[in-house]
């Protein structure tokens, strides 16, 4: 019974997801340690700067944040507890039963309580991923069939990487503005857009090409 649970689960689309909640886990650590930096006040809204202007290193870097608790100290504590759970959970649990609608409440959660603005798009769409974990998988045999298959589930783990890379440096440009040889924020802000998009295109074709993975696996 074991052997069967474990072969149900698609471990290429599985660990697509688990990259996504690991890497926006940890931006939700990030917001909620500025926030908390910023100490026992109020937030005075709905709509916050995670990184407060004592704190920020370049002058888009101010990090937008929801929250519904109206106090930066307990906003922080409660985004850097809930990162922590949505990393604990993608690190282990995706391939339990029902372990998406536990990953979307999570995300939910992190949202309510200043884990970022920006992380709606990538969590939604890791989500969506994330209802294939333990899916049946005939989409890929009839989009994918012969080379362009085994060529599509080659280039899983590579378009993978670079999604990750691509989006850790985003949030990296977001925090400290760095960009080698750019000094201009109008400019760094555009490029950590355009890095954001194209790893937000690198995922979902590295989650495609986990299907074809998964299916290639199948049918071995």
């Amino acid at each position: 019974m074991n052997t069967q649970g474990k072969r149900s689960v698609n471990q290429a689309v599985k660990i697509t997801v688990a990259t996504i909640g690991i890497i926006f886990g940890f931006g939700g650590i990030s917001h909620g340690i500025f926030e908390a930096m910023q100490g026992n006040n109020p937030t005075g809204g709905l709509i916050i700067d995670a990184i407060g202007e004592s704190h920020r290193m370049w002058v888009h870097g101010n990090e937008p944040a929801f929250t519904v608790i109206p106090n930066f100290l307990l906003t922080g504590i409660a985004a850097i507890v809930t990162g922590t759970a949505i990393i604990i959970w993608s690190a282990g649990y995706l391939h339990k039963k029902n372990a998406s609608i536990i990953f979307l409440l999570l995300f939910i959660l992190l949202f309510l309580v200043g884990g970022g603005i920006g992380q709606v798009i990538f969590f939604t769409l890791g989500w969506i991923m994330s209802l294939y974990i333990r899916k049946p998988l005939p989409v890929g045999r009839k989009i994918f069939s012969g080379n362009s298959f085994r060529f599509l589930s080659s280039l899983w783990l590579p378009l993978l990487t670079a999604a990750t890379l691509l989006i850790l440096f985003t949030l990296q440009i977001a925090v400290f503005g760095y960009v080698p040889g750019m000094s201009n924020p109008d400019k760094i802000s555009m490029v950590m857009v355009g890095l954001l998009g194209a790893g937000l295109v690198f995922l979902i074709i590295a989650f495609l090409a986990g299907i074809a993975r998964d299916v290639q696996r199948e049918t071995r």
